[in-house]
């Protein structure tokens, strides 16, 4: 796994006259940790191919072990390169072996949202910790709708957050009300254990507000039918679960290739020349992200897709754009770098949750893109970027976020407004969390780099 790979202090980017090639995608880190809950409270053993390799779902094959889930990781055969990566859940049937256990999470919400959740319902003695940053990021609205229908989840911290004491309680769920403008993580949460929930009459979850990242939820509604559970939903307001469903396993489960990293390679083509292409996603993702091609083309690049890839290439200067990000959050933040090599003003409108990611995500870009020359106005929930006449020499910091490392290698890159210039990146070990290859990846890209 990622931990016993070796990372510098930082790296260093020579300037990348252009950006060409393909690149193998790693796999979906929102579908892997979905899965891999999914394939532990289903009953039979799923096999998982291509399963992300990463920080994250480190995490949570570590927390499973802990809980008395069995799985085993077969034997790369062949080139590691083109190899695929099977592991094989034994699933426990919604009722975890282990009734207590102390897990660290990491800094991975992808984990400890929906693990939190089943381990209310099921109940037993649990205590979830991680990071500290993970003991930054708010966690009460999943647990005050928990809580209001019979768990018992104690702050062992400070309250609303993480870490976090889990007891037996006495669940009497019929409805759930959960707010949806902070995370659409606690939604899924919810979804994936309401199976748990609706063992003799149903289970409605009502969305309080607006719900962000719409997508995410369709992920998770997407595998729950893979795993035999189907919900009934009224829009994006109210989600029904009838009674007597139980997860089954599939048996065989394939993990897409990630929609987010997808989105760097993607935008080196844009800004560098292309083609460049990405494998392991394509047309018909299930991942919203696969959308992040919709900015990349209102700002003029050329996009082409197949059943299993997605190629971009550049079509002149990039246009500068006004959009909502609200439904991509994630692959938001690689148009907000994108936009140094834009022809004017860039405005990205709706991404508040980019404060509760693995850092303060709009102070962070805010701050990193003016060390590059761009004038930045960071709003609570917008970011305005006006680029430079030219990208200067920067040393950027990551933030320990795996996002912050991989969006501003793209600032290396000529493009045809301006050119790029020499990236130092810090602590490019973050970037274990989703895609522990990625500087190799990028630099099987970059092509005529500047001595």
């Amino acid at each position: 796994m990622t931990q016993t790979k070796h990372y510098p202090h930082h790296i260093d980017l020579k300037p990348v006259m252009h950006a060409e090639g393909t690149v193998r995608l790693p796999g979906s880190k929102s579908i892997s940790n979905r899965v891999l809950l999914l394939a532990a409270l289903a009953k039979g053993t799923t096999k998982i191919v291509d399963l992300l390799a990463s920080d994250d779902t480190f995490v949570m094959l570590t927390a499973l072990t802990s809980l008395g889930v069995k799985w085993t990781q077969d034997e790369l055969q062949g080139d590691p390169a083109t190899a695929h990566q099977i592991h094989h859940v034994e699933g426990c049937g919604g009722v975890f072996p282990h009734h207590e256990a102390d897990l660290f999470m990491g800094n991975a919400g992808t984990a400890i949202r929906p693990l939190t959740a089943a381990l209310a319902v099921i109940g037993g003695d649990y205590t979830l910790h991680g990071v500290s940053r993970m003991h930054e990021r708010p966690i009460g609205d999943l647990v005050d709708a928990l809580n209001a229908v019979g768990t018992q989840i104690e702050y062992t911290g400070e309250q609303g957050f993480p870490p976090l004491r889990i007891r037996r309680g006495h669940i009497h769920a019929q409805r759930i009300a959960v707010r949806g403008n902070v995370s659409s993580q606690f939604l899924t949460a919810l979804l994936m254990v309401a199976p748990l929930m609706a063992r003799d009459h149903a289970v409605t979850i009502d969305v309080t507000g607006e719900l962000i990242s719409k997508p995410y939820i369709e992920i998770t509604l997407n595998l729950m039918r893979r795993f035999g559970v189907t919900v009934e939903h009224d829009g994006w307001q109210s989600f029904t679960v009838q009674p007597g469903q139980q997860y089954q396993s599939p048996g065989t489960i394939h993990v897409e290739g990630d929609a987010s990293s997808a989105s760097y390679f993607l935008a080196a083509g844009a800004i560098g020349g292309g083609p460049v292409r990405v494998e392991g996603v394509g047309r018909d993702s299930i991942q919203g992200d696969v959308r992040f091609v919709e900015a990349l083309q209102q700002m003029g690049a050329t996009i082409t897709m197949g059943e299993n890839w997605i190629e971009a290439r550049s079509n002149g200067i990039l246009k500068a754009v006004d959009m909502d990000f609200n439904h991509i959050p994630d692959a938001a933040m690689t148009i907000a770098v994108a936009a140094l090599y834009a022809d004017g003003t860039s405005t990205l409108r709706n991404i508040a949750s980019w404060r509760v990611k693995e850092t303060d995500r709009l102070a962070a870009m805010a701050t990193e893109l003016r060390k590059l020359g761009a004038e930045v106005e960071e709003g609570a929930d917008y970011l305005r970027v006006t680029p430079p006449a030219q990208i200067l020499a920067a040393t950027i910091d990551t933030y320990d976020d795996h996002r912050m490392a991989m969006c501003f290698s793209l600032a290396s890159l000529d493009g045809a407004a301006r050119r790029g210039n020499e990236m130092r990146i810090n602590d490019p070990k973050c970037v274990a969390k989703t895609f522990p290859e990625y500087f190799a990846a990028f630099a099987g890209i970059a092509k005529d780099t500047l001595i």
